[in-house]
């Protein structure tokens, strides 16, 4: 029973943590406000099944930086980064689920994932810089969190199903340990303007790195969006385990839209989630080195709202992975 009672424990201390850093968010420079939104991250939004990466939600709060805000003296000491280049802070909120594709198995086929959840709180910073012909977006991710049962994810899932009278998944008592989460990740985009007829235009590579005990990696990639009133908006929406990015854009009455197309191929040296844990033996899988995604969406802006959808397609994960998995996401954004 006592280690049961510490689990539920250690969960509820975590949710407590996540809304106690999101606490801050509505004093964050009230005349100016900020960017409230809820990213939901799905299988069945994109393929119809229900299996591997299945279900992940986050709610952050992305805010102009003031002059006199604690992240600024923070950022000087990340690399990379200041606190005379730092203008956007962003406080997020979160969990992910993991499964194998046959949920209804007791014993899990031991060819395929392991069952994982992951819950976490985390801050961003952005900078940003501009040229006459060029602008260059630049993110630092602080992600603290647990992966195991204190994740919640097995009620999460459980409960969901019971709803939808989905089958009931079988397989938890073979999930990962608890084991806490440290992770920091960095990524650069530059974005060169064009156009295409009477539309605007931009493009550009990116690179982006992960170093922690959930992720390790280094990844380049490149992206394209096309579209009305590009300047309203600072990038393009991401999908785990990419870097989160930039959920802010500019509130104007008028409508603005555009469609965006981006690639991205990780070499990775750790994935928990695949390896298992780091410290005890627990289910896992033989990882993939090289892993790439396609991302095609879009974005819709009017007044104070924004709704973003992003499908990705991605390459096999582990060794014994019998298909590419594909997974959708829908971001709902709002200025408070």
């Amino acid at each position: 029973m006592a280690p049961a009672f510490s689990t539920r424990r250690l969960g509820l201390a975590l949710i407590m943590l996540g809304a106690v850093a999101l606490a801050p968010m509505v004093e964050a420079d009230e005349d100016e406000g900020g960017v409230l939104s809820l990213k939901v991250e799905n299988d069945l939004l994109a393929s119809g099944d229900d299996g591997h990466y299945t279900n992940g939600f986050a709610l952050s709060y992305t805010f102009a930086t003031p002059d006199q805000h604690w992240s600024r003296a923070f950022a000087d000491w990340v690399p990379g980064f200041s606190a005379a280049r730092l203008d956007a802070t962003a406080y997020r909120f979160g969990q992910q689920i993991y499964t194998p594709n046959d949920i209804t198995r007791e014993q899990p086929n031991e060819d395929d994932r392991p069952y994982a959840g992951y819950l976490f709180g985390g801050l961003s910073l952005f900078a940003g810089e501009e040229g006459e012909d060029w602008r260059r977006v630049d993110t630092f991710n602080l992600d603290l969190g647990i992966v195991g049962p204190a994740s919640g994810a097995e009620k999460a899932q459980k409960g969901v199903h019971e709803i939808t009278g989905s089958d009931d998944p079988q397989g938890w008592d073979h999930q990962l340990h608890n084991e806490a989460v440290v992770n920091a990740g960095w990524q650069s985009q530059l974005w060169l303007p064009a156009s295409l007829g009477g539309l605007e235009m931009e493009y550009g590579p990116s690179a982006s790195m992960a170093l922690g005990n959930l992720y390790t990696y280094a990844g380049v990639g490149g992206g394209v969006r096309i579209g009305q009133g590009l300047s309203r908006s600072y990038g393009i929406p991401t999908v785990a385990p990419s870097q989160s990015g930039r959920q802010y854009f500019e509130p104007d009455g008028e409508f603005a839209w555009y469609l965006f197309a981006n690639l991205e191929g990780r070499a990775v040296a750790r994935n928990m989630l695949l390896d298992g844990n780091s410290f005890e033996d627990s289910d896992s899988v033989d990882r993939r080195p090289l892993v790439g995604d396609v991302q095609l969406g879009f974005a819709l802006s009017w007044q104070r709202w924004q709704l973003a959808f992003v499908n990705v397609w991605r390459t096999h994960e582990f060794e014994t992975q019998q298909e590419s998995d594909q997974f959708g996401s829908i971001t709902l954004s709002t200025w408070l």
